[in-house]
């Protein structure tokens, strides 16, 4: 796969669960404060981790 490609795969995926863990300690909200700042991170995480494959 291309890196860009992978970059892509690991922001929606990485800001999905991040959204999601914040909406668990935030009762279920995902537009929450811990919603947000932790899907922000995990979109990074995800840039970070598809940026790391593409170049394996």
């Amino acid at each position: 796969m291309e890196t860009k490609r992978l970059i892509y795969l690991g922001i929606f995926i990485g800001s999905g669960l991040g959204s999601w863990i914040g909406s668990v300690l935030d009762h279920g909200n995902f537009f929450g404060v811990w919603g947000i700042v932790l899907g922000g991170v995990g979109a990074l995480l995800g840039v970070w981790g598809g940026y790391k494959l593409g170049n394996w």
